[in-house]
């Protein structure tokens, strides 16, 4: 029989392997033909790979492993020992058994190598022996061309009853105080190979059953037997959870446990690993957070200047909000931001902000600072709520002279140019933290009074005009409502049809863009009244799209004046901006910063584990529990009224009963939605632009609906109720 030694070359005798002098002193002093796995030898890795080494540790430990042997790594040459060792484990062949790989660089705490090299199953008679002890030699050359260290474990075939996989911690959602446990009718081999779904069980630490997954049963007979019923019982569950217990104070940690019953009921473990892949787990006390709310005025993935321009001055602006109102303590709100940043994308505090239901209400309805919070607020609320339009007017007045009054970006000293974007910063901290108390405070605009809707007006207006989209922003400012913030390109109207220019709609805003190409004329001063009779918040709104338009152009004059493309200089931060246009030298790295990679979109709900690692917050652990059917069928009323419609995700040929069925309220959508039959979206809410704009033309809209992009996609039917957020595959009742 060809050995180790001989396959693998020299130097694989134990000289690169974890405790090679060890296994050579041990191989000098015994016959290494075969090792059982009781003998003391069995336990080093070095000698007879990680998957036998833990076995022989668990059974000295008295964890139930199946008897057996150990071809170490560099012998196998002594056939007579060899086939002694064979003969009493098979009792003279009659026996079968399994013969599988044992490398020192699998099954250990960095790398698992799960299912790379080979084991054979059902192994009868010594010639299918020794082919099968060469078949798991060969799987030990690696696809760089190098070989791995190899020894083969050889134990007796079990006719096992049920068998599968227990982890002793949850390694999908990263939490160590569950198990998993997937089981199959049989052996465990065609689980661990792919070939089956098991029945899934969560365990906590003491046994106790939190749920069950059963296994889907084969479309066809020919693709695997019938089976009745759940593979284990709640007591086999039960002793498992002991073993894995033993085992994780055997190895130190929780282990990746292959385990299989027999048909007279007994347990056996037939492998014992590290978990090496644990999901990354979020801190105690890590803050709920949420692109729903901010995703709608920062829905694309920001540089690191956007960050400093827009998302700051909103934190800011939120905190003073939510501190005039007392809905948060100050001390929270000085260590907490209202708004942050992950991956570039905008992300709220949920919790902060309300949108999500404390952990546990009715301790929140004990807990009396609440409560003295909102009574030392109450006066301050309570004369603010009759001030608070007088305050917007003023505000809105302050910025518009403002803007009237700064000169051509190219005109402006350096000095100026940094003053401007300081004032910039400073009045959206005061137009954001205005504009969240106007919405708290102020009733609900009427219809046809919206930022949104007078935008949509006066695009129509301008295009029946013949304005180019590339002038219409020059043209009519207003029209910056339906677009997102940009500094590294120019603010793009909407490409869809709009109101008022022969579309499927037809329809307008506010019911009078279908006469503007009989009334251009009057269309400029028309949109002007518009804009003056809009609501405080609205006004709000708009007047911040149009800082951050101001902060845009002063931006590209200062790429321009410290020598940067407007790419280069998005990666740098304000303070790094603002020193150089002082006079102060670039950063060294100015030239050579790389911008980051991008970001996938982030879920609706997620806490930070460390490294800001996204992890995202199943649906049913924060929504209102009251709202929902158990079914995730309920979201968030936005917009009175009942429909039923196709599901549309806003691209390709839109259907006659369109429902619009998004992740997030872009205000590009905006010109959808008069010949929509409703809208749905997973986050936002009822108080965002779009769900205000959908109740000015009566069009039904849920937001806040758990994974509406996946349940329903493009082509779906679906119904939906504005009123109680109710949304449902197929028709309505």
């Amino acid at each position: 029989m060809t050995t180790l030694d001989e396959r693998h070359g020299d130097g694989a005798g134990g000289r690169d392997v974890p405790g090679g002098e060890a296994v050579l002193a041990l191989a000098g002093a015994r016959d290494t033909a075969a090792v059982p796995l009781d003998d003391p030898g069995a336990a080093l890795p070095g000698l007879t790979g990680s998957k036998a080494a833990n076995l022989a540790r668990a059974a000295r430990a008295g964890l139930p492993v199946l008897p057996g042997f150990v071809i170490p790594h560099g012998g196998g040459g002594d056939t007579v020992a060899l086939r002694r060792a064979w003969d009493d484990l098979s009792d003279g062949g009659t026996l079968p058994l399994v013969v599988r790989s044992s490398s020192p660089r699998e099954d250990t705490e960095g790398s698992s190598l799960a299912g790379r090299f080979a084991s054979v199953l059902d192994v009868r008679g010594w010639p299918a022996f020794r082919a099968a002890v060469g078949t798991v030699l060969d799987s030990a050359r690696l696809p760089d061309g190098s070989t791995a260290p190899m020894a083969v474990l050889v134990q007796p075939m079990l006719g096992a009853r049920a068998g599968g996989v227990m982890f002793g911690a949850d390694p999908v959602a990263g939490r160590s105080d569950r198990m998993l446990v997937s089981a199959v009718h049989g052996g465990p081999d065609s689980l661990v190979g792919g070939e089956r779904t098991g029945t899934g069980y969560w365990l906590s630490t003491r046994g106790r059953l939190l749920r069950t997954e059963q296994a889907e049963q084969p479309e066809h007979p020919e693709e695997g037997p019938p089976e009745g019923g759940p593979p284990l019982t709640r007591s086999e569950l039960a002793r498992l959870v002991r073993l894995a217990r033993r085992a994780r104070k055997v190895f130190g940690g929780p282990q990746d446990i292959e385990f299989g019953f027999d048909t007279d009921g007994r347990l056996w473990l037939f492998q014992s690993r590290p978990i090496t892949a644990m999901a990354a787990r979020p801190a105690r006390g890590a803050r709920l957070l949420g692109p729903g709310p901010v995703a709608e005025t920062l829905p694309a993935q920001l540089t690191p200047l956007e960050e400093d321009l827009w998302v700051t001055p909103m934190a800011h602006g939120l905190a003073a909000a939510l501190d005039i109102g007392g809905t948060a303590p100050r001390r929270l709100l000085r260590t907490v931001p209202v708004v942050r940043t992950v991956g570039g994308r905008a992300a709220a505090d949920l919790r902060l902000l309300g949108a999500a239901r404390p952990r546990h209400p009715w301790l929140a309805l004990l807990n009396p600072a609440p409560g003295a919070r909102r009574l030392a607020a109450a006066w301050r609320v309570g004369r603010l709520g009759t001030a608070l339009p007088g305050l917007a007017t003023d505000l809105v007045a302050d910025v518009d002279r403002r803007l009237a009054g700064v000169p051509a970006p190219a005109a402006t000293p350096s000095p100026a140019l940094v003053a401007e974007l300081r004032w910039t910063r400073r009045v959206l901290v005061s137009l954001h933290a205005q504009e969240a108390l106007a919405g708290a405070l102020l009733p609900e605009p009427p219809a046809s009074r919206t930022a949104a809707g007078a935008a949509l007006t006066a695009l129509a207006a301008a295009r029946a005009r013949g304005v180019p989209d590339a002038r219409v922003i020059a043209a009519e400012p207003v029209v910056l409502a339906l677009t997102a913030p940009s500094l590294r390109g120019g603010a793009r109207v909407p490409d869809a049809q709009v109101p008022g220019q022969g579309g499927a709609g037809g329809g307008s805003a506010h019911g009078a863009s279908d006469q503007a190409p009989q009334r251009t004329d009057q269309a400029p001063q028309r949109i002007s009244s518009l804009v003056a009779a809009l609501p405080p918040r609205e006004a709000l709104r708009l007047r911040i799209r149009w800082v951050q338009e101001l902060q845009v152009r002063l931006a590209r004059e200062a790429a321009r004046r410290t020598g940067l493309d407007v790419e280069r200089l998005v990666l740098l931060r304000w303070t790094e901006v603002a020193a150089a246009l002082e006079g102060g030298p670039l950063p060294a790295d100015a030239h050579t910063r790389v911008p980051p990679s991008a970001s996938p979109a982030l879920p609706d709900a997620f806490r930070l584990a460390e490294g800001e690692v996204v992890v995202a917050e199943h649906h049913d652990d924060h929504r209102d529990d009251s709202r929902g059917d158990g079914n995730g069928n309920r979201g968030l009323g936005a917009s009175r009224g009942r429909a039923v419609g196709t599901a549309w995700d806003g691209t390709g040929p839109r259907p006659p009963d369109a429902v619009l069925v998004v992740r997030t309220l872009d205000p590009a959508l905006a010109p959808l939605l008069p010949d929509l039959t409703g809208l749905v979206a997973q986050t936002g809410s009822p108080l965002s632009h779009l769900a205000v704009l959908a109740r000015e033309f009566g069009l039904p809209a849920v937001v806040g609906a758990a994974h509406a992009v996946r349940r329903f996609p493009p082509g779906s039917r679906l119904s939906l109720d504005g009123t109680t957020g109710d949304v449902r595959a197929g028709e309505a009742p």
